[in-house]
């Protein structure tokens, strides 16, 4: 069965690598893949779904799947416009091979043309009607189109698209929605460009040293010596991980001793998708130092370490914030106060993106705003990022729109490891809710 499973985890490599190897713009296709390796059609759909995933590939409308640059994440920020596309349900009226092309800005035509002109440039994405001599313009200009309310162009500006590379889309929505879904596509990528993932810190350095399990302590001595560290993963034949091995493990084992007798089984993973906050999370938590990174065969791709993350989360704190997230939204309004005890206290309104259906406060958003001052409350006293452990709350009033409230975070234990809270919110002198919770630090 093992040697059936390295078959086909290898055929699968080989499709990859294979489809890395053509050019960019070659189509593929299932069954065209399947023959070309010699592989059943599902191990081909396998394969092509992962490189899509990978960004190897891409599906456009008309013209199915063909091989496309690989982006990296330096431009997460930057939407192309097969994804403006997907965005707006659109169909492509001409200049398929631009679809890759990024956009830089996008400039909505509601002006007569001699207006609009000054604002149309090479890169951005012009959204217009049914208007010919505009669509015409902006592409010998080196702008895309898209086109509103779901109207066609002529045969010769989608001839001319096709020219240029530049691509022309219909979408049966209006203006005002399509800016919407844009700029809020856009949004979302801002807020994932601050997010840094494991890949993003994985060094770019030669595979890590790894012991197998047939390996003895004589083996891990020797390495430890032209290393200088003393932990590694233990890998299969596959290079698979199948264990951790630390100097705590081999202390007093026999030299003879193999590394399936002393290593730590199904040691916890990463993917390089995961992001360092959880990688962290999940290091402090269960105490380790060293981390494998594997792909999605858990086969070893790296391994990181606490520093590692620890220096990146200290980047990421020195980073400006671009984009916003719920919690920012929710706290944004809320002013924190200075009380003559020298507690810290946050004051602010009940605004109407805050109530749930029935018109009160939703509990979901009194949570986050009891979560978000006690972690502020925290960091007043020790430095770092928390991670919630543990949270109880009692929800005793319900809250109004517009109602002023106050937020009383009380630290009533901390360590280095551990913080504990005491959170309370009062309208006027009315206590309406309390909670308890327990963070981890990561530090």
């Amino acid at each position: 069965m093992d040697e059936l499973l390295q078959e086909a985890v290898t055929k699968h490599e080989q499709i990859l690598k294979y489809i890395e190897s053509l050019q960019i713009g070659s189509k593929i296709s299932v069954r065209k893949i399947a023959k070309e390796m010699d592989v059943s059609d599902g191990t081909a759909y396998r394969a092509i779904k992962e490189a899509e995933n990978q960004g190897l590939v891409s599906t456009r409308e008309r013209i199915g799947t063909v091989r496309v640059e690989k982006k990296a994440r330096t431009n997460i920020d930057k939407l192309t416009f097969a994804e403006v596309v997907n965005i707006v349900d659109g169909q492509v009226l001409g200049g398929s091979d631009g679809l890759e092309k990024s956009l830089n800005k996008f400039v909505i035509g509601a002006m007569q043309l001699e207006a609009m002109a000054r604002y149309i440039e090479p890169g951005s994405l012009l959204i217009v009607g049914n208007r010919y001599q505009v669509h015409r313009y902006a592409l010998e200009h080196g702008s895309a189109v898209l086109i509103t309310g779901g109207f066609d162009t002529n045969d010769d500006v989608k001839k001319l698209a096709d020219e240029l590379g530049l691509p022309i889309i219909s979408t049966s929505y209006d203006t005002f929605t399509v800016a919407s879904l844009i700029n809020r596509a856009i949004y979302d990528r801002l807020i994932k460009k601050k997010i840094t993932l494991v890949e993003d810190i994985l060094s770019p350095e030669l595979p890590p040293r790894t012991l197998k399990g047939s390996s003895t302590v004589t083996d891990w001595e020797k390495l430890v010596e032209e290393t200088g560290h003393s932990r590694y993963a233990v890998v299969d034949e596959w290079n698979r991980v199948i264990g951790m091995i630390a100097s705590k493990d081999v202390l007093g084992a026999p030299k003879e001793q193999t590394m399936d007798k002393l290593m730590t089984r199904n040691p916890l993973t990463a993917v390089p998708q995961t992001s360092v906050t959880s990688a962290a999370h999940m290091m402090v938590w269960e105490g380790i130092e060293l981390l494998p990174v594997v792909d999605s065969k858990g086969k070893l791709l790296s391994v990181i370490s606490r520093q590692d993350v620890l220096k990146a989360l200290q980047v990421i704190q020195k980073q400006p914030q671009i984009g916003e997230t719920f919690e920012d939204l929710i706290v944004v309004g809320f002013e924190e106060v200075r009380e003559d005890s020298g507690h810290l206290s946050y004051r602010g309104v009940i605004t109407p993106q805050m109530t749930g259906r029935l018109g009160t406060v939703s509990e979901g958003v009194l949570t986050t705003l009891m979560t978000q001052c006690a972690y502020r409350a925290l960091k007043t006293q020790k430095k770092g990022d928390f991670v919630l452990e543990n949270f109880t709350a009692y929800f005793l009033r319900p809250l109004q729109l517009e109602s002023q409230i106050e937020i009383r975070p009380r630290v009533i234990e901390l360590s280095r490891k551990y913080g504990k809270v005491d959170v309370e919110i009062y309208h006027g002198a009315n206590l309406v809710c309390k909670a308890m919770l327990a963070a981890q630090a990561i530090d």
